[in-house]
């Protein structure tokens, strides 16, 4: 086996920047007070957690009381849908979505319409993509709330955020956007996309795992999901994770940084290097939008395999990807998302995912790029789905 080890998985997960663990390293051992105490502890807790809800909120042109951290990026998006949902159910009771959102708003919306909730599910084109026409014709005298993803997580494709919270500001529906894919990694503005609520993820931006955050406009109410000690403005009461959310503001300024000086146009270059190289493949097709899709993302259907063998091929060969259908129980579960964007359930079998990261070389895509054919090559002539 190659000795070659290549993370392609970063839509996942991204690796803990080593200056971020060195600013959250304190907290873990000897600043252990608890942010809420009075004592010289818990001042500076306080102190860092206040810091670094000054560097997430610049990193969305906010202001640092419009930034509540919670436990991650579900929980976020359930604050902001369950928290404006109730909040404003004496309005009315209709919420608009996508058919391909992440679950957590997926399922939150559904919960929500065993509540007594009417929710719509849009649907989208064949690159993903949901129409602002569409989100228009559905509005209702009732209706209090749109929820769009920024990107989607498996095919990349960038909404046109910008265009229905335009739309939803014009007929005054609360706007929330699911930006976990996009926070840190495309310039975002508050003001620019006209979200009310707005969701982020530290893990996906090379801080911790377990600690989120969610925007909320300044006078936007939503009702808090977790009732106890009023921390978070009142909004997600426990204390707080203040190692994590160290760590989530470190993450949080080098992403600025890295915007300011341009890395994520670089990543377009390196990710066309790669869609240009697996699209060499015969009988091999781009996933999501060619053009509006986020500068890591490469997804692919490759015809006539099965994606769960395609990542254990890879995995053996050092390349770690990922696949839209996954393997629960022994039963092989296609993408929602694909069959939303008309993708027939056979061609969905086969979905490959590759995302890169901060890290990844010229070098790192060459060689996955003169890997996956001959993996192809094997498992085709495995397959029983084989070409006819």
């Amino acid at each position: 086996m190659d000795p070659r080890s290549v993370y392609l998985d970063h839509s996942a997960t991204t690796p803990l920047d080593a200056a971020v663990f060195e600013e959250m390293t304190p907290f873990l051992k000897g600043e252990y007070g608890n942010p809420n105490s009075l004592h010289a502890w818990g001042r500076r807790a306080r102190k860092a957690v206040g810091e670094a809800r000054e560097r997430v909120a610049s990193l969305l042109g906010a202001s640092p009381g419009e930034i509540v951290f919670t436990g991650g990026g579900s929980e976020a998006d359930n604050l902001a849908l369950k928290g404006a949902a109730f909040s404003m159910q004496e309005k009315g009771k209709h919420i608009i979505t996508t058919s391909v959102e992440h679950h957590a708003v997926l399922d939150a919306c559904k919960w929500l319409g065993t509540r007594g909730f009417d929710v719509t599910f849009l649907p989208v084109d064949s690159n993903g993509m949901v129409s602002v026409d569409d989100v228009s014709a559905v509005m209702r005298k009732d209706t209090i709330l749109v929820s769009v993803m920024h990107a989607n997580n498996e095919v990349g494709t960038i909404q046109p955020v910008e265009e229905i919270g335009a739309l939803c500001r014009e007929r005054g529906v609360m706007f929330h956007i699911d930006g976990v894919q996009t926070a840190g990694h495309i310039p975002v503005d508050m003001a620019a996309v006209n979200a009310d609520l707005f969701t982020m993820s530290a893990h996906k931006m090379y801080g911790p795992k377990g600690v989120g955050a969610l925007f909320v406009r300044k006078g936007v109410k939503i009702d808090p999901l977790v009732h106890g000690g009023g921390q978070e403005m009142g909004l997600r009461s426990g204390t707080e994770n203040t190692a994590g959310i160290v760590g989530f503001g470190a993450a949080a300024a080098l992403a600025v940084k890295r915007l300011e000086i341009g890395e994520h146009l670089a990543e377009i270059a390196l990710r066309d290097r790669l869609i240009n190289g697996v699209l060499e493949i015969e009988d091999t097709e781009l996933t999501g939008h060619a053009v509006n899709r986020l500068p890591f993302h490469a997804s692919f259907l490759i015809d006539f395999i099965e994606g769960e063998s395609i990542l254990l091929r890879l995995d053996a060969a050092g390349i770690g990807a990922s696949s839209g259908s996954a393997c629960t129980s022994g039963d092989l579960e296609v993408s929602y998302v694909l069959l939303a964007m008309g993708i027939p359930h056979e061609r969905a079998h086969g979905s490959l995912r590759l995302t890169l990261g901060k890290d990844t070389s010229e070098a790192d895509i060459d060689y996955v790029v003169e890997t996956l054919p001959a993996v192809v090559e094997s498992l085709r002539a495995l397959s029983p789905l084989g070409r006819k």
